[in-house]
C-alpha cells in the first residue's frame, strides 16, 4: 500500500533548512485556488517531475493588499487553513508561509530574489504570471525575474491566463460572481461549489428565543465577499442537511459590527459546538436587512424558512 504524501508547511524564512533547497516554485495570494491557480498548479506539478524536484507555493499572510490597506482589501474568498487545504488538494508538495510585514515590504526586488529565491529555496524554475509584481514599491516585474535568473541559474515561464466564455478567471471574477449571489458561475470559476468552513462557537443564544436555533460558523476573516441570507446546506455525519445561513453584521441586534455567519439547520435536533461546519451556498434568498422589532426579524425568519423549504422542494422533484 503505497503512504500518502502530505503536504509541508513551512513558516517563515527563518524555518528554511538546507534540505528544502532545490525547487519549482510559483509566488501569489491564490485566494480561492480557482481553476486559473490550479492551471499554474498542474504546470508546476509537471516541471516538478521533468525536473526531479518538489513544487513549492510561496503565499504571504496576511496577504500583501490587507497589510498595506486592511480596510480596503478584497475579502478573502478563503482563509489561510482553507487555501492551504485546497494547495494540498492539488498536490502540492511544499508551502512556504511568509509573514507579509514592515521588514518584507521594504525588501528590494534583488533582495527579494537572493534571499527567498535563490538563498533560501534554491529555486530551479518559476512559474509566475506575466502581471507578476513584486519588491519595495512593485520595482521586481516578470521581465527582472527572466533576466536575473539567466544569471542566478533559473528558468521562468509565464503562466498562462485561463478563460472561460471570454472571461478572464480570477479571485477578483469570483468575487464578483459571489455579490452577485450568481453561484453558477462562481462553481465554474473555482471548479467547485463556493462553501465557507469554521467551528461553531457559543453566541447570544438570541436565535432560540426567536424559535430558530443557529449555529454561528467562525469566520476569522475581516471581510466576506457576500452578505444577506441563503439557501445552504451543511455536512454533518456524512450527511448534507439543508438551511438557511445569515452573512452579515446582524442590524437588528445590537452587534460588534463585525461580519457573522449564522446557520439554521433545517429538521436537525443534536449539539453542534465546538464542531467543524462547512457551509456550502446555493441561492440567495434576500439582502441582510434591520427590522424594527425582534418580532418582525421573527416573521422574517420563518418566512426565510418557508421559501428554503420551497426551493429545496423544488430541486427535489426535478
Amino acid at each position: 500500500m503505497s503512504k500518502k504524501r502530505v503536504m509541508q508547511l513551512v513558516r517563515g524564512l527563518h524555518n528554511l533548512r538546507p534540505h528544502h533547497r532545490g525547487c519549482v516554485a510559483t509566488i501569489g495570494n491564490f485566494d480561492g485556488v480557482h481553476r486559473g491557480h490550479q492551471a499554474i498548479l498542474a504546470r508546476l506539478r509537471e516541471r516538478a517531475l521533468e525536473l526531479g524536484v518538489p513544487s513549492c507555493v510561496v503565499i504571504f499572510e496576511p496577504q500583501p493588499r490587507e497589510f498595506f490597506a486592511p480596510d480596503t482589501a478584497p475579502a478573502r474568498l478563503a482563509r489561510l487553513r482553507d487555501k492551504l487545504n485546497l494547495l494540498a488538494a492539488e498536490g502540492v508538495d511544499r508551502v512556504l508561509c511568509l509573514a507579509f510585514n514592515q521588514r518584507l515590504s521594504k525588501l528590494s526586488a534583488a533582495a527579494f530574489v537572493d534571499t527567498i529565491l535563490v538563498d533560501g529555496l534554491g529555486v530551479k524554475h518559476l512559474e509566475v504570471g506575466d502581471d507578476f509584481r513584486f519588491g519595495c514599491d512593485r520595482a521586481g516585474d516578470f521581465d527582472y525575474l527572466q533576466q536575473t535568473g539567466v544569471a542566478k541559474g533559473f528558468t521562468v515561464e509565464a503562466a498562462q491566463t485561463v478563460e472561460m466564455d471570454g472571461l478572464r478567471v480570477s479571485s477578483t471574477q469570483v468575487r464578483n460572481a459571489l455579490a452577485a449571489a450568481d453561484f453558477e458561475l462562481a462553481e465554474r470559476l473555482l471548479g467547485r461549489p463556493y462553501r465557507i468552513a469554521g467551528r461553531i462557537l457559543h453566541g447570544q443564544k438570541l436565535a432560540r428565543q426567536l424559535g430558530t436555533p443557529t449555529a454561528n460558523v467562525q469566520l476569522k476573516r475581516r471581510r466576506v465577499p457576500l452578505t444577506g441570507v441563503f439557501l445552504v446546506s451543511v455536512e454533518i455525519d456524512g450527511k448534507a442537511w439543508p438551511g438557511v445561513a445569515n452573512i452579515g453584521v446582524r442590524p437588528t441586534v445590537q452587534g460588534d459590527g463585525k461580519a457573522h455567519l449564522e446557520v439554521h439547520v433545517l429538521d436537525f435536533a443534536g449539539d453542534l459546538y465546538d464542531r467543524r461546519l462547512t457551509v456550502v451556498f446555493h441561492h440567495k434568498l434576500r439582502e441582510e436587512q434591520r427590522f424594527a422589532s425582534l418580532e418582525a426579524l421573527k416573521t422574517a425568519i420563518h418566512a426565510d424558512i418557508a421559501a428554503a423549504r420551497a426551493l429545496v422542494a423544488t430541486s427535489a422533484n426535478r
